[in-house]
C-alpha cells in the first residue's frame, strides 16, 4: 500500500470520483467510463463523451453530485467472477472496463462498488455512503490519452477536489487562487524571462530572453561557485552519446520511452541518442582518465548539462515539465567506507544552497525499491541491500530524520530526496542524493584498493536544485516574481526624469555595473510616474530616480520595492546599502 492509500483523504476522494462519474452518467447518457483515481488534493475521472462538454457543464455535474450526496446512497462492495464481470461491462457498452479486466491477472479478485443504480469496477477503498462526500468542487476539464499513450484515444478528464470540512475546502480554493496569481508561466511572460514557440522550435523547449538568461546564469553561477568551494570539479560531456552505452548502463531499458528517436550513422552502422542523463558519460570519463588508486578517491564530477527527454505533449507544463532541461548534476566516485562522509558533505552543500534560496521547510524521503517482481528495478538483491544499508547509515550518521517511501527509488539504487515546501504549502522534490552499486559495475569502473586488488567504486548521484528550468519555475512562484536582490535579473532601474539627466543616469548605471550589479536605464520619453509604475510592476528591487535637483546636490533618489521612497542619498551610500543586502 503506498503513502497515498494511507492518506486520511484517500477513501473520501476516491468516492468523490465515483460520485462525479455517477452524476456524469445521469446527465450524459451513453458516456463511457475509463478510470477515476484519487490524487494529491483531489481526484479525477476520464470519460469518453458522446459529444464534447464545456467548462459550463461542470456546474450541472456538481449540482447533480449534491443531489446524489443528499440521497445518502449506501456504497457497497461486491465481487464477480471474470466471465460475469466481462459480460456485464460488455452489456453496458463499457469497452475501457472490458480492457482493464482482460489485462488483470487471472487470479485477481474482481471487485465492484455500487451506489444506487450505478456501479464501477474498483479495488477501493471507499466511504460508506454518498452522504459522506459533501465538501467538494469540480475544477477543470483537460484532455488525457487512454492509459497515457499518445497512440490511444483522447479522453476527457474532469478534475475535482474534496475535503472533510467546508473550512478545508475553502482554504484549498483560496490557495488555488493564490497559485494562479503566482503561476510561473504568466509571471515569466510578464517579466520578460522566457517564451515558448511550439510551432517554430517545438513544444516543451523554453527560450530564455536576456532577463531570463541573466537569472538562470546567476542561479548556475552560484551553485557552481558553492560546489567548487566544497571540493567538486566541473566537467563537460557532449549532448550526443552512442546508444550502446545506455544499453550497457541499463538506461535504455528503463528510459527508452522518454528518449528522442535514434540518430543513425548509416555508414558506420552506429546509433546515437540525445543525452537524457549524465551518469554513463561521467562514468566513461572516470574510465578514460587513467586507472585510479584508492588515494585518488573520492572524485567529484559536476556538470551543468542540458538533457533531452521526450515527455508526452499532454504532460508538458511550463518550466516544470520540459523536453530540454539543464541539470546541476554530480557523480561522486568513492569507496564504500567513504559513503557516509561524502553524503554528509553533499548534505551540507544542499542545506546551504536551499537556505540561500529561502527554503528552510523541507523533509527527507528515503526512496526505496518496490517489491513488485519484474518491475523497473535492476535485479541484484545483494547490491540493493548494500546500497540501502549504506544510505540508511549515512542518514543516521548525519542525524537526518527521514520517512520511507517504497517504489520511489531510481532503477539502480535508493535515494534521499529532499522534499521542500513553497509559500503555498506545495511539496516539491528539490534535491536528491542517490547511492549506486550497480551502474559502476556494469560500466566497468575500477580502482586499485589498498591491498592491490581491483575494486568497483560506489557512485553517489547528487543534484542540488534538480534542473535549472524546474527550479526556476519553483522560484518564480515561491517569490511571485519578486526575487531577492542577489537573484533578481535586473537589480536596479535608473530613471532619468528628463533627457537632460540621461548623461548622469548613464554614469550612475556604469558605477553600479562596475560594482557587479545588473542595471537598466529607462530612457524613454515618458512621464516619470509611468516609468516608476512600470518598474514596480516588473518587481525590480530598486529604482534610482535622477532629476535636476539630484544632480545639483550630488545625490540619487532611491525607491525600494515594497517600501517606496527611501529619499536622497549619495551614490556611495546607495552602493554600500546594496552590498550589505546582497551579502546578507
Amino acid at each position: 500500500m503506498n503513502a497515498m492509500e494511507t492518506d486520511a483523504y484517500h477513501s473520501l476522494r476516491h468516492s468523490a470520483a465515483h460520485l462525479m462519474a455517477q452524476a456524469v452518467g445521469d446527465l450524459f447518457p451513453g458516456v463511457k467510463y475509463a478510470i477515476g483515481p484519487p490524487i494529491e488534493d483531489g481526484f479525477y475521472y476520464d470519460f469518453e463523451f458522446p459529444e464534447p462538454i464545456k467548462e459550463e457543464d461542470l456546474e450541472r455535474i456538481e449540482a447533480r453530485m449534491r443531489e446524489l450526496s443528499d440521497a445518502a446512497l449506501p456504497i457497497e462492495r461486491y465481487e464477480l467472477d471474470r466471465d460475469r464481470a466481462l459480460a456485464e461491462c460488455r452489456d453496458a457498452h463499457q469497452p475501457y472496463k472490458v480492457e482493464l479486466i482482460n489485462d488483470l491477472p487471472d487470479d485477481e479478485v474482481l471487485s465492484f462498488y455500487r451506489q444506487g443504480n450505478w456501479a464501477d469496477l474498483c479495488r477501493g477503498p471507499h466511504v460508506s455512503s454518498t452522504a459522506d462526500v459533501r465538501h467538494f468542487k469540480l475544477l477543470s476539464i483537460a484532455g488525457a490519452y487512454w492509459r497515457g499513450n499518445e497512440k490511444n484515444k483522447m479522453l476527457t478528464r474532469i478534475y475535482g477536489t474534496a475535503w472533510n470540512t467546508a473550512e478545508e475546502l475553502q482554504a484549498y480554493l483560496q490557495r488555488l487562487e493564490e497559485a494562479k496569481k503566482r503561476d510561473h508561466r504568466k509571471i515569466g511572460r510578464d517579466l520578460g524571462l522566457f517564451v515558448f514557440a511550439p510551432e517554430d522550435v517545438g513544444p516543451g523547449i523554453p527560450l530564455f530572453l536576456p532577463r531570463g538568461e541573466a537569472l538562470r546564469h546567476t542561479m548556475e553561477s552560484y551553485v557552481r561557485e558553492t560546489q567548487t568551494r566544497y571540493g567538486y570539479e566541473h566537467v563537460w560531456t557532449a549532448h550526443l552519446v552512442r546508444e550502446d552505452l545506455y544499453r550497457t548502463s541499463g538506461h535504455y531499458d528503463n528510459y527508452k520511452d522518454v528518449m528522442f528517436p535514434a540518430l543513425v550513422d548509416e555508414e558506420a552502422n552506429v546509433s546515437y541518442r540525445l543525452k537524457p542523463m549524465n551518469c554513463p558519460s561521467h562514468m566513461t570519463l572516470f574510465n578514460n582518465s587513467g586507472l585510479k588508486s584508492y588515494r585518488d578517491l573520492p572524485m567529484r564530477m559536476a556538470e551543468f548539462a542540458t538533457l533531452y527527454r521526450y515527455e508526452k505533449s499532454g504532460e508538458l507544463t511550463g518550466l516544470t515539465r520540459v523536453r530540454s532541461l539543464t541539470q546541476d548534476d554530480c557523480h561522486i566516485f568513492c569507496t564504500e567506507d567513504q559513503v557516509g562522509e561524502e553524503f554528509g558533505l553533499a548534505l551540507r552543500l544542499i542545506r546551504e544552497v536551499l537556505g540561500r534560496y529561502g527554503f528552510h521547510n523541507y523533509r527527507v524521503r528515503l526512496s526505496l525499491r518496490g517489491e513488485e517482481p519484474g518491475g523497473k528495478y535492476v535485479a541484484d538483491d545483494e547490491k540493493w541491500t548494500r546500497a540501502t544499508e549504506a544510505l540508511r547509515r549515512a542518514l543516521e550518521e548525519n542525524g537526518v530524520e527521514y520517512y520511507e517511501a517504497a517504489g520511489e527509488a531510481a532503477f539502480y539504487g535508493p535515494k534521499a530526496d529532499f522534499q521542500t515546501k513553497d509559500v503555498l504549502g506545495r511539496e516539491w522534490t528539490a534535491s536528491t542524493i542517490q547511492v549506486d552499486f550497480i551502474q559502476p559495475a556494469r560500466l566497468g569502473c575500477r580502482y586499485i584498493a589498498a591491498d592491490g586488488s581491483e575494486q568497483t567504486p560506489v557512485v553517489l548521484h547528487r543534484a542540488v536544485t534538480g534542473s535549472t528550468e524546474r527550479f526556476l519555475g519553483l522560484l518564480i512562484e515561491h517569490y511571485a516574481g519578486a526575487f531577492p536582490l542577489w537573484l533578481a535579473p535586473v537589480q536596479v532601474m535608473v530613471v532619468p526624469i528628463a533627457d537632460a539627466q540621461l548623461p548622469r543616469a548613464q554614469e550612475v548605471a556604469e558605477a553600479l555595473k562596475q560594482n557587479g550589479y545588473r542595471v537598466e536605464i529607462d530612457s524613454r520619453s515618458e512621464r516619470v510616474g509611468l516609468k516608476i509604475r512600470e518598474a514596480e510592476m516588473q518587481k525590480l528591487p530598486y529604482m534610482v530616480v535622477i532629476g535636476k535637483r539630484d544632480i545639483e546636490n550630488g545625490v540619487v533618489s532611491v525607491r525600494k520595492r515594497g517600501e517606496g521612497d527611501l529619499g536622497a542619498m549619495t551614490l556611495e551610500s546607495f552602493i554600500n546599502r546594496l552590498d550589505e543586502e546582497r551579502s546578507a
